[in-house]
């Protein structure tokens, strides 16, 4: 029987780096016996720059940073973040007219009516001009009302509307270095010059640059894109997605908000000619850039349509270009090597899945944590969990563009007819021309379920243009009565919801400790005009915006 690890090494930074070591260390001090947790270090180069993923995430992270202990006011104030009730998609589809779809994918899912799910009755009856989503939830009429999903004067992480955030990338992984650091993760600024591996081909040390050398045990590796461990030392190969997805570069800026006082609770994903643009509201800025694929166009040329896209809310501010590779590694646990982040594997940020895939990896590694014989069972169900967890993303993208119907560039053409379908979604979509997605289509769900995929295909309105077999939902009749009875139900109930909920931006000040009480009414008659007297002009101010980050732009 092996020996309890002692020590773990993480090597790399930024967000992938310091979630390790926040997850871990709160995991392992918890589980460990005698008091005694594996002492967790984390080696950072000084000189080479990381890249900023995770703007916006997905509802898991309420519960991680819960879980870890973080102060919610602290980190609302801190990252400048912002709440996300779910993705709005605009200009993906046309309508059977011809016309733009826009539709919302938000952080809640569909229901039954007398065991019947709420599309068929949606397909069947319509909403009276409703989009599908609001048949169900009320993110959309909250989004568009600019509210929050909780009223003041809740307890931290209230949940009670489904939602995710918006962060800035860059403050959060310097916060949770702070925490983790002060929580007794040792930190280590230097470079990693050498790997040096035993007889079985385990990293048995590193060589740093000022410290010499550095033995290790489990080694996590969160080196970015080049997997400096997992892909040039351990040589695992890399599956590319390639053949499936076809965008392969970004660019991001960052843009101040038009009006400081109005932030928007969701995040954009605008169709452009060969991609796509991403807007991401924080508190004090806006996230802003473009996905797209170099077979399509040029830097240049991609500079220049996204610069058009921005308009006037461009601020000069030339965009950074950040390569893409997309694809994963073919496992992500080697001997005594685990890849997380980039590292692992990438696809393209659509759906915000860059935090929760970090999230998702560190919590299984902690799971299934070895002692030092690294017993082959653990890595190989490991292995399997992420690769499961990399295809369900990239099937989910992939429905994006498999079941687009925009004519008017080649990209968007081939997106649809030159790409490989991977084979477990044309499975599925197959079988969706005949019924809507059920839960006993989907091999692994662990983000995207059924409902996720309902509320796309509704969404796209791929039933109204041509998609759906011609027997699709042809025994059905469903009742008016019912559905009439339901809809004036979700109607009132989303009304309320809306009522209740607190202004988005007032809301983020008190959550930042800086939302000014009122000052009490005086008790005695005053000369002074409450309201202005007829002819009195009235001062108005537009507030001032604050100033952007320094830090760069961050990659969705």
């Amino acid at each position: 029987m092996g020996e309890p690890i002692k020590s773990i090494t993480i090597v790399g930074g930024g967000t992938a780096g310091w979630m390790t070591a926040l997850i871990l260390q709160s995991y392992l001090s918890r589980a460990a016996t005698g008091g005694k947790a594996a002492r967790i270090t984390l080696i950072e180069s000084p000189n080479i720059p990381t890249v900023g993923v995770g703007e916006a995430t997905v509802p898991g992270m309420p519960r991680t940073l819960r879980t870890a202990g973080l102060s919610e006011q602290e980190f609302f104030k801190t990252c400048n973040a912002s709440f996300k009730l779910g993705v709005l998609f605009a200009n993906w589809n046309t309508d059977k007219n011809g016309r733009q779809v826009d539709y919302v994918n938000p952080f809640s899912g569909p229901g039954v009516i007398d065991g019947i799910e709420h599309a068929y009755y949606y397909l069947q009856h319509g909403a009276g001009g409703q989009d599908f989503t609001q048949i169900f939830c009320p993110h959309t009429d909250l989004a568009r009302a600019g509210k929050g999903p909780r009223p003041l004067g809740e307890k931290p992480y209230t949940m009670k509307i489904g939602h995710a955030y918006h962060l800035d990338a860059g403050k959060f992984a310097n916060m949770v270095r702070d925490i983790c650091v002060e929580r007794g993760v040792q930190h280590i600024r230097e470079d990693v010059l050498d790997v040096e591996q035993d007889e079985r081909g385990y990293v048995s040390a590193l060589q740093l640059d000022k410290t010499g050398r550095h033995e290790v045990e489990l080694v996590v590796d969160c080196t970015g894109f080049k997997g400096v461990i997992i892909n040039q030392v351990m040589k695992e190969p890399f599956i590319d997605y390639s053949r499936y997805l076809a965008n392969d570069r970004a660019m991001a800026v960052q843009i101040p908000h038009p009006d400081p006082t109005r932030i928007p609770s969701m995040t954009r994903a605008y169709a452009l000619g060969a991609g796509w643009s991403w807007r991401v509201p924080l508190f004090n800025r806006i996230g802003t850039g473009y996905v797209y694929s170099s077979a399509h166009r040029t830097d240049e040329e991609a500079r220049d349509e996204f610069v058009a896209h921005l308009g006037d809310t461009w601020n000069g501010v030339e965009p950074r270009v950040i390569p893409m590779r997309i694809g994963r590694n073919q496992n992500a646990w080697v001997k005594n090597v685990v890849a997380v982040g980039l590292s692992g594997g990438f696809i393209e940020p659509l759906e915000s899945t860059a935090i929760h895939m970090i999230d998702t990896a560190v919590r299984w590694l902690a799971i299934y944590f070895p002692d030092s014989d690294y017993a082959e069972p653990l890595r190989k169900h490991y292995n399997k969990l992420v690769g499961n967890l990399y295809d369900e993303v990239r099937d989910f993208i992939c429905l994006h563009y498999a079941l687009g119907n925009r004519t008017d560039s080649q990209y968007w053409i081939d997106a649809r007819e030159g790409l490989e379908v991977p084979d477990s979604l044309a499975e599925n979509l197959e079988v969706w021309r005949y019924a809507l997605p059920g839960p006993y289509d989907l091999k692994f769900d662990s983000l995207f379920s059924a409902g996720t995929y309902q509320a796309v295909l509704l969404g796209k309105k791929v039933y109204e243009t041509g998609f759906a077999a011609p027997s699709f939902a042809k025994t059905l009749s469903l009742s008016t009565e019912l559905w009439q009875r339901h809809l004036a139900k979700a109607r009132e109930t989303s009304k309320i919801l809306v009522q209740r909920m607190a202004d988005h931006h007032t809301l983020l000040l008190e959550l930042r400790g800086e939302l000014q009480k009122p000052a009490p009414a005086p008790n005695f008659v005053t000369a002074q005009p409450t309201v202005a007297m007829p002819g009195t002009p009235v001062m108005t101010r537009k507030p001032t915006p604050p100033a952007l980050d320094e830090d760069g732009a961050s990659l969705l």
